[in-house]
């Protein structure tokens, strides 16, 4: 059976078509267009919406959305040091519940297709890379976990406390029983697995070489957090002798397999390095404003060349997972940054939200609405409050967030409609997470 949705605009990506629709079967794109449209088994109409790829989220710890709220004054670092006992806690239970909290709120405000980074692994709690995979299983939600690691503890020089690291021998066992196990790289996959050691502050070079060369065996990408602060630049170049970059050139760590989340504190030079190796940035506006690490040169990568995507990072330091809002933090920021409103436009922030993030995760087939493309789609209302009688309304739908999706197709699938989550109770799912949070909350 086929699916046509029906919008008063259809964003394809490059064009843009009044009272357009799309045409859907077995979750591929069959056609984009307008004027009278095909036969189709089902008919979704949004007239007074605008229909557009669904948003990519290309960096998240979805685990945090238990520990939101946390040392809300806080740098990276100190931030890191409060959130790590509490994190130490974590088990299966804990991340199904956060992972489901987060997904939701993704769906909800149109991204169709996520990444998770988790790199927390208490000693002796098993399920919890298995949690997230079935949570976005269970929710509809097109999913890129990161099996994560740290393994330089504080008595190596890491800054991790030892109690939530890992053997090394055990993270590359289990990494490529993750990728077995989960990694899918057909076209049209609802689940890749990428690997990820944390970031240069929580893992050793040895850790980063023998990750990249599994990552490289099974065909599966890598990822990994990068210049965030000063305070890391600091460390590797006290630690290592080189800064962020330069350490992930001797790695390996550096060309289009590979994405880096943040790339704030990058030079003139680093920039050009980034883009002409066709590595990934994951730009995350707002975690970067809440922990003052800076921001990340957007307008400079993209006129470089590189790619460059969104994220919303973790909810500890995003305490919401709108991604919407994401490409309106970053259209502000870039402008604010340059003193300039050319410094980016809404379709810029737009491209960056959509298919720049699934060029950052490898997705050829995601990003845009195209003929053989998945049938992943964001419908956003414009006759709204917030919306009503703005003319460009593309420029309107980046200046004024929307809070929620008006309805969300993955995978030719409907999961959000009318605003509402179709594959899960919202309001049960918001009862769970406070309950776990205050749970966390309490001493053992």
């Amino acid at each position: 059976m086929s699916f046509l949705l029906k919008a008063g605009l259809v964003y394809t990506g490059t064009r843009e078509i009044e009272d357009g629709w799309v045409h859907v079967r077995h979750g591929v794109i069959l056609e984009v267009g307008s004027g009278p449209p095909p036969e189709a088994g089902e008919v979704v109409a949004e007239p007074n919406c605008v229909a557009m790829p669904g948003l990519v989220n290309a960096h998240d710890h979805m685990y945090q959305w238990a520990t939101r709220g946390y040392a809300p004054d806080g740098d990276l670092f100190s931030w890191l040091r409060a959130l790590y006992p509490v994190w130490a806690r974590l088990d299966a239970g804990t991340a199904r519940i956060a992972a489901r909290a987060a997904m939701a709120r993704l769906l909800l405000s149109g991204c169709t297709l996520s990444t998770d980074h988790h790199y927390v692994f208490p000693h002796g709690r098993p399920g919890i890379f298995e949690a997230l995979v079935e949570s976005a299983r269970e929710l509809g939600l097109r999913f890129h976990p990161c099996r994560g690691s740290m393994s330089l503890g504080e008595s190596k020089g890491g800054l991790p406390p030892d109690s939530v690291v890992e053997d090394e021998e055990l993270i590359l066992a289990d990494t490529e029983a993750m990728i077995k196990r989960f990694h899918d790289p057909s076209t049209g996959s609802m689940c890749r697995v990428a690997v990820a050691p944390c970031s240069p502050f929580s893992v050793t070079p040895e850790l980063m070489r023998e990750s990249a060369a599994l990552a490289r065996r099974h065909g599966a990408r890598l990822h990994t957090h990068l210049a965030e602060t000063l305070d890391e630049e600091r460390f590797c170049i006290e630690r290592f002798g080189r800064r962020p970059l330069e350490l992930m050139e001797d790695l390996g760590w550096t060309g289009d397999d590979v994405w880096y989340a943040h790339g704030i504190h990058l030079d003139d030079a680093e920039v050009g390095r980034v883009a002409a190796s066709r590595t990934g940035v994951a730009h995350c506006p707002s975690s970067n404003m809440r922990l003052g690490a800076g921001v990340c040169r957007i307008e400079d990568l993209v006129r470089a060349g590189a790619r460059v995507g969104l994220g919303v990072d973790g909810a500890a330091s995003n305490e919401d997972s709108n991604l919407a809002m994401e490409a309106h933090q970053a259209l502000l920021l870039a402008r604010v940054s340059k003193a300039s409103p050319q410094a980016l436009d809404a379709r810029a922030a737009w491209r960056m939200a959509t298919a720049g993030g699934a060029e950052c995760l490898g997705r050829d087939d995601c990003g845009t609405l195209e003929a053989g493309k998945c049938a992943d789609i964001a419908c956003f209302r414009i006759d709204d409050l917030a919306h009503a009688g703005i003319q460009d309304l593309l420029a309107g739908l980046a200046l004024a967030p929307p809070a929620r999706a008006e309805t969300v197709v993955v995978n030719g699938k409907v999961v959000v409609r009318g605003g509402r989550l179709l594959t899960g109770d919202e309001d049960q799912i918001a009862r769970d997470i406070a309950a776990e949070s205050k749970r966390l909350r309490e001493p053992e």
